[in-house]
């Protein structure tokens, strides 16, 4: 009985005459290969005369149809090989196939096919070309291997699982192994392989099944009948219909129906006596495998348990690595007045180990933020250790107000410590939303992108001092004005560098990308990013992390500042802008507390500093006090005695104030407190 591949919906130009021999010159590769030629639409099969000796077909006879063809495929491959060529079609990609035929003559042997799809101008497949070649591995017309050959074909399998399995890292490259190189060859079309998880026996990775059947048998072990004779037996068994399954396992009748397949090889992965997991296979129709077949499925499964369970192992190391590394990054980030954050963070692809990526958003006096960003060189668990040891000690520094140079020099100081191979790149970078200004600092990092509002990126220009570990303080800080609403993108190498793409182009990609896509929603904006320039369907060699905060600089009527006398009339004046802005603004319940926390400070810098002084409030969601001055010298808090008549105004701040604290600047230093604002009735 002839048969027709499934598949006439989509036809094509009559391209029956575009084919000459040129063409099937361009596919033939050597001697003994031969050229097939099939027009979709008209069922036409060209064939020159090296295919049609392969096939075993009379040239005289042939009557130039593919069902010509498909009448020769073995039975038991030719759902396989169709279901191959169906996806190939509407993948558009190249297709490799070994399969049996069964030529007139009453021989059976394999032969292997490779091919194209070739689509017309609207994108429709509409022909196939390409080679079929004689294996060499001939067979009876029983389908049974000739014993001379039988034994090379079962090792020639082995150790192309082996060597398959010897690359595979994680279980999901174990599965892949075991779908590529285990299914065509038998004409299977379904893989399950399941391991214990408790009491129940989770599915890790299958092929040719629907999520809603893995859920059904992703069940507690002894609800399914193969499960619970697999771990009861430790044998092998094998199904070839589903009527002989239902016989099997009467209480999962409804099993082949819901999987779509017909016939099982039932195949327990046992490492050192116990079940680590069950590999089933399984095929679309009744199916009764040869002796040779049962045997050589048996001794794959050795491999595979073996491999599976060395890669379950790097599994469970890979996650607790991880898991790690996510737990020293923040959890989620602070909301602040002075900008709106998101930030991604993506692992390095399967089989690599941990990385040193990492991010933060500090909080820092008067609305300012420290975003920072860094990546330790290397991949592992020491690194990730180094990684959030940086991270605490950035997050320490910050908390003494250190501006970006001091940050790094003491970043590279310890990073020094922790031996000549460590070294690391930072980028620390604090905004301040009275100026509108970042100021950044790197050690061996890619720089920040500045976004305006109208879609202008610009990378800014700051000199790259080298990593942290090798460098030679001081750094460079550099002033970079941000305008409202604008973005400040960090990012790290693994991002914008692959073996696509070298750094220039990477930054150039980004670019456009943050041209077109910056008025997104920031957390829409960090998948469109990450997701094109690193694709989830490609190897990524490094980790990544990316950070995006919009800035929201402080509305001018929310500052006051005023230059402040240099005598004993400074309290006296303080006091009294103290008290019109806060009146102007309608927190009169805040004056007398911010009066006399204004009074004290200022009595610091007459007695302890030198000027020239300045006072400055802030309103935001704290009410912020400041008083400059030109001194470096740290005011100190102390125990005053009953009889000091001084030495208290420190404790006096603290005691009126939610948080103070001193931050320096390169003329000087800044005492501040914050206040809470009264709730609004």
């Amino acid at each position: 009985m002839s048969r027709s591949w499934p598949w006439q919906d989509s036809p094509g130009p009559d391209k029956t005459d575009a084919t000459d021999t040129t063409e099937f010159a361009e596919v033939v590769r050597a001697a003994g290969v031969g050229a097939w030629d099939w027009f979709l639409d008209s069922g036409e099969l060209k064939l020159d005369e090296t295919a049609m000796a392969v096939m075993g077909l009379d040239p005289d006879t042939y009557d130039g149809l593919i069902d010509s063809w498909t009448s020769l495929v073995h039975p038991d491959d030719y759902p396989w090989v169709a279901e191959d060529t169906r996806q190939a079609m509407f993948s558009g990609e190249p297709f490799a196939q070994e399969f049996r035929i069964r030529r007139p003559d009453g021989t059976t042997q394999w032969v292997e096919s490779r091919g194209r799809v070739l689509a017309d101008g609207d994108g429709r497949p509409y022909r196939l070309a390409g080679v079929i070649w004689d294996t060499a591995r001939s067979r009876d017309c029983s389908g049974e291997p000739e014993a001379e050959d039988g034994g090379t074909e079962r090792a020639a399998r082995i150790q192309d699982l082996a060597s398959a399995l010897a690359e595979a890292v994680t279980s999901q490259d174990v599965v892949t192994a075991v779908a590529d190189r285990v299914l065509p060859p038998f004409g299977a079309s379904g893989l399950n392989i399941q391991v214990p998880d408790g009491d129940i026996m989770r599915v890790i990775g299958s092929v040719g099944y629907s999520q809603s059947f893995i859920d059904v048998i992703n069940a507690p072990a002894n609800q399914l009948g193969p499960v619970e004779e697999a771990m009861r037996n430790h044998r092998p068994w094998f199904v070839s219909s589903a009527q002989e399954f239902v016989q099997r396992y009467p209480k999962m009748a409804g099993i082949p129906e819901k999987g779509d397949k017909q016939a099982w090889a039932f195949l327990p992965l046992v490492v050192s006596g116990r079940v680590a997991g069950l590999c089933v296979i399984s095929f679309a129709y009744p199916r009764r495998l040869t002796g040779a077949e049962q045997a050589l499925l048996i001794a794959l499964s050795g491999l595979i348990a073996q491999a599976l369970e060395r890669a379950r192992l790097f599994d469970a190391e890979h996650a607790r690595a991880q898991a790690l590394q996510r737990a020293l990054l923040p959890q989620e980030l602070p909301a602040l007045p002075a900008v709106t954050a998101a930030a991604r963070y993506l692992p390095a692809g399967d089989g690599m180990d941990v990385g040193g990526d990492w991010y933060d958003v500090i909080p820092l006096s008067a609305d300012r933020v420290a975003l920072v960003i860094g990546d330790v060189m290397g991949h592992g668990l020491p690194e990730a250790v180094i990684m959030g040891r940086l991270r605490t000690a950035v997050q320490t520094l910050s908390d003494l107000e250190l501006p970006p140079d001091e940050i790094l020099s003491r970043l590279n100081d310890l990073v020094n410590g922790l031996g000549d191979d460590s070294f690391a790149t930072c980028l620390y970078a604090i905004y301040d939303p009275t100026t509108a200004t970042c100021s950044v600092g790197r050690a061996g990092h890619p720089p920040p992108a500045i976004v305006s509002p109208d879609g202008r990126v610009e990378f800014a220009k700051i000199h790259g001092d080298p990593p942290l570990g090798v460098a030679d303080p001081p750094f460079e800080v550099v002033d970079l004005p941000v305008p409202q609403d604008g973005l400040i993108v960090l990012y790290t190498d693994g991002l914008i560098e692959s073996a696509e793409l070298d750094i220039d182009s990477g930054m150039s990609r980004l670019a456009e990308l943050l041209r077109t896509n910056h008025a997104q929603d920031l957390n829409r904006l960090c998948d469109g990013l990450t997701g094109a320039m690193m694709p989830a369907d490609r190897q990524r060699p490094d980790d990544a992390a990316l950070l995006v905060a919009q800035v929201h600089a402080t509305a001018p009527d929310a500052i006051a500042t005023w230059s402040l006398p240099e005598n004993a009339q400074a309290a006296s004046a303080a006091r009294q802008h103290v008290r019109e802005t806060l009146g102007a603004w309608d927190l009169d319940d805040l004056t007398l507390t911010t009066e006399m926390l204004a009074s004290e400070m200022v009595a610091n810098v007459v007695r302890h500093a030198r000027g020239p002084a300045r006072l400055r409030l802030l309103r935001s969601r704290s009410l912020v006090c400041e008083v400059f001055d030109g001194s470096l010298t740290t005011p100190r808090m102390r125990r005053a005695s009953w009889s000091d008549e001084g030495g208290r105004g420190l404790q006096l701040i603290a005691a009126l104030s939610d948080r103070w604290g001193t931050r320096y600047m390169g003329s000087g230093k800044c005492i501040w407190t914050e206040q809470s604002l009264p709730v609004q009735a």
